[in-house]
């Protein structure tokens, strides 16, 4: 039985592209092309009749056009557009998928109608800034480049520290619309290929249409999406890429992006800066020692104060709990919302510092710090030793070298202040115990995420809390499970 609204043979978009088996032709191209104002078309008359240029001319270089096409075309005696554009390494075409891909990367395409040949060659402007220091990663010592937008120009920075011909690269292109190249990079000889493998597959499967950071490539390559945890390092600095493929890590290069995707990495990966391979040992594991201390300060301390002064104030000394009664006699909040209160207060002021232009984060700096600090106190709002407290675990949170991981501090903060308003230090405990079975059930490209300590790797633990000197790190990390496994020729 028919229905009684049947359906209407559905009509193709006017932006639906094209099948592929499509030849290419004149007119099929200027249809595909057409309301682009900024598409050019020049029919160029040349010794070898007349030949059509097509290019977007905000895309291609313009200076180098006339060199590179216009003046060899005019100049040729030859029969062919190939034997005449020998330098310009033009490539044939066949389809007009092809064609239009190549025409939107910033190709100019050559059509010959007495040949009914096409053929494309880049000549993409070069939008390319500098090479600048790092500035979320910066060093004393050690190299001062960092990425760029231009992916072959990082691609070079790699290179150039790690001139091996097993350093292999794959090119893939993401996202429908944006058609985002992204390069993975690796070392043949010694990264695991089960790693390659995974990740060949993790990219062939991200199915979306635009893609503007590496971290939004993260996100779809990631085996956990409900984490706050990164599982990817993200990094501005070629040295920390070419140093993470050389231990048998995959770099991942996004175009149009200034930072490098690193995996697998670990937990402890994030706390780990350039510098501690470029110092003494013994300062570079003092340094280290420090960052998780810090780390475990800034997640830990508000809570505490809470704990205590809800719950648990009789493991005070006598002293100091009367400093406290007496602070927070006059407060009209209890130490939850004190605490929550500030918190949230000292987020929209880091927030707003950060996306304010230099100089007014600086008069943000002073007005949160010095006039909201003090006026709060002076208003009764919150304590004096309150305020020291956040002023602490502020500082020491930025004390992580990872971004990303200052913002998880404020995240589990909030997380423990809850537990600890409720449990005391018992729900302090707690939420520790819940936050590290949640690690230990993380993975990165399919390796466990709290290694070395579980699964148990001891030999690692030499790059763990502390950096042992560097003549005895022999071994490439173990839970990599790279093909070579000493960094050393001679093994003694």
């Amino acid at each position: 039985m028919g229905s009684l609204f049947p359906k209407k043979p559905r009509q193709k978009s006017k932006s639906e592209p094209l099948s592929s088996k499509i030849p290419l032709t004149d007119e099929l191209l200027k249809k595909s092309l057409a309301n682009m104002e900024d598409l050019e078309i020049i029919a160029l008359n040349t010794n070898i009749g007349t030949v059509f240029l097509y290019y977007i001319k905000t895309l291609i270089d313009n200076e180098r056009l006339n060199e590179v096409i216009v003046e060899p075309l005019n100049h040729c005696s030859k029969d062919q557009i190939a034997k005449c554009l020998m330098n310009a390494k033009i490539e044939k075409l066949s389809n007009l998928e092809e064609a239009e891909k190549k025409i939107v990367q910033g190709s100019i395409l050559l059509y010959d109608p007495t040949q009914n040949h096409w053929f494309a060659t880049l000549l993409e402007t070069p939008l390319s800034r500098s090479i600048e220091p790092p500035e979320t990663e910066t060093v004393i010592y050690g190299a001062k480049d960092s990425f760029v937008e231009q992916i072959d120009q990082n691609i070079t920075m790699i290179r150039q520290r790690l001139p091996v011909t097993a350093l292999k690269t794959e090119t893939f292109n993401i996202g429908s619309l944006s058609r985002t190249k992204v390069v993975m990079m690796y070392i043949e000889d010694i990264t695991n290929p089960e790693f390659i493998t995974i990740a060949r597959e993790k990219i062939k499967a991200i199915d979306f249409d635009q893609f503007l950071d590496s971290s939004q490539v993260a996100a779809f390559m990631e085996d956990h999406k409900n984490t706050p945890f990164p599982q990817f390092l993200e990094t501005e600095r070629p040295d920390a890429c070419s140093n993470s493929l050389a231990l048998g890590k995959i770099v991942f290069l996004v175009d149009k992006t200034a930072y490098g995707l690193v995996g697998p990495i670990n937990f402890f990966h994030l706390f780990q800066s350039p510098e501690d391979y470029f110092l003494r040992w013994i300062i570079a594991s003092f340094l280290r020692c420090i960052r998780f201390s810090s780390f475990f300060l800034a997640l830990t301390l508000v809570p505490l104060y809470v704990a205590i002064t809800t719950h648990n104030y009789e493991i005070l000394p006598l002293q100091i709990l009367y400093v406290l009664l007496e602070t927070r006699s006059k407060l009209p909040f209890t130490p939850f919302w004190e605490a929550t209160l500030m918190l949230i207060t000292l987020e929209i002021i880091k927030e707003a510092s950060l996306r304010m232009p230099t100089k007014s984060g600086q008069i943000l700096g002073v007005i949160g710090g010095i006039v909201i600090g003090q006026a709060t106190v002076q208003a009764g709002f919150v304590s004096n030793v309150f305020i020291v407290l956040v002023g602490i675990s502020a500082i020491a949170s930025f004390l992580v070298p990872n971004y990303l991981m200052t913002k998880i501090i404020t995240l589990l903060q909030f997380f423990l202040l809850v537990l600890s308003s409720l449990l005391g230090i018992p729900g302090i405990v707690l939420g520790m115990i819940i936050i590290i079975a949640h690690l230990v059930g993380l993975t990165s490209l399919k390796q466990p995420y709290f290694a070395p300590i579980t699964p148990l790797y001891l030999k690692d633990w030499n790059d763990l809390f502390i950096r042992g000197p560097l003549t005895s790190i022999k071994e490439r990390p173990s839970f990599l499970s790279p093909l070579q496994r000493w960094r050393i020729k001679k093994r003694r």
